[in-house]
């Protein structure tokens, strides 16, 4: 099996990138592969030099800010509160400030809200989605929905959704589709693809590495008491498994060209997700209300279906897809 290199959920990409405006006011990304060969791309990407030079453009300016370097302002040693429960960054998964393409990128997120959210199970204002990834990913406290942050966060996002066409979707907008083994994911080979490629950056026990002065990390943790919840969406063997194919090894994956085969994604992905061996912090309750809106790879019963727990959580899913489409449901995955 081929050598992976699975780094940081923060880094950007391998390769060079050199930015040309374009007349929408968005900018083309041209990259250079590792044999030479370039490659353009038609991924959108935000001309930060249009940031208008008012006060709106300030809380842009800071909302951009809080994603790159969320610990530094909001997490437990912010200088503008102490609202994080670890040192992540929204940029660890929400790539190049939430504007990368298949990256869980957030260039929608502004038009998309309010919108209904299943695991919550009701209507949700973007400003309480925002406080969703504080309190789970970040194992937080929700911040003030009147406070400068929350303000520059939905600020930023309604200025990167100008750039995005209102009439028709976005290459790079939803990550690269994963289509599911006929078996279940393998913690154990993830765990041998983990140990001879991975534990270089993220840890032997998946502790991630600090920058010098240990106020963030250069590649963050992926489980233990400073990592994720259970809950999150990186928790679900499936999200994570198309965060990987799209992003993950950086230095081998191309811009909407996945370098790692479904298969290998998902049992990376359920390595780092199994609960039997890698703690996590303790939600404060499950979520999914309506048993029937429930992600199929969510692994906390009760179930519409009679599935045990482990195949909710590793597959394969195919049989749970047919089964919610046989009984008239959407599976939610």
């Amino acid at each position: 099996m081929r050598r992976l290199v699975i780094t940081s959920l923060i880094c950007g990409g391998a390769v060079s990138i050199i930015m040309s405006c374009g007349s929408s006011g968005s900018q083309q990304k041209k990259a250079i592969d590792s044999s030479g060969t370039k490659v353009v791309t038609d991924f959108i990407i935000p001309d930060t030099t249009l940031i208008p030079n008012d006060k709106y453009g300030e809380l842009v300016r800071y909302g951009r800010e809080l994603m790159l370097n969320t610990a530094r302002y909001i997490g437990p040693d912010g200088s503008a509160g102490k609202y994080l429960g670890n040192k992540m960054n929204c940029t660890n998964c929400h790539q190049d400030a939430g504007t990368k393409a298949f990256s869980f990128n957030l260039m929608t997120s502004h038009d998309n809200y309010p919108q209904y959210r299943g695991r919550e199970g009701k209507v949700l204002t973007l400003a309480e989605r925002v406080n969703n990834c504080v309190t789970r990913p970040h194992n937080g406290k929700p911040l003030p929905l009147d406070s400068k942050e929350m303000v520059a966060f939905l600020s930023y996002f309604r200025w990167i959704s100008s750039f995005v066409p209102k009439d028709k979707p976005f290459k790079g907008a939803k990550n690269l589709h994963v289509t599911f083994p006929a078996i279940a994911a393998n913690p154990e080979k993830g765990q041998h693809l983990y140990q001879e490629n991975c534990a270089r950056c993220h840890g032997v026990q998946g502790e991630g590495q600090w920058n010098e002065d240990k106020s963030t990390y250069i590649y963050p943790p992926l489980w233990g008491n400073s990592a994720y919840q259970p809950g999150s969406s990186m928790h679900r063997v499936i999200k994570q498994a198309e965060w990987l194919k799209n992003n993950m090894p950086y230095d081998k994956v191309k811009p909407g060209v996945a370098f790692l085969t479904d298969q290998e994604a998902m049992d990376i992905a359920a390595f780092v997700n199994n609960d039997e061996i890698h703690p996590r912090p303790n939600p404060k309750s499950f979520d999914y209300p309506h048993i029937e809106e429930k992600a199929i790879d969510y692994d906390h019963g009760p179930f519409k279906d009679s599935f045990s727990v482990a195949q909710h959580k590793y597959g394969p899913y195919q049989p749970i897809i047919d089964f919610y489409k046989n009984n008239g449901l959407k599976a939610v995955y």
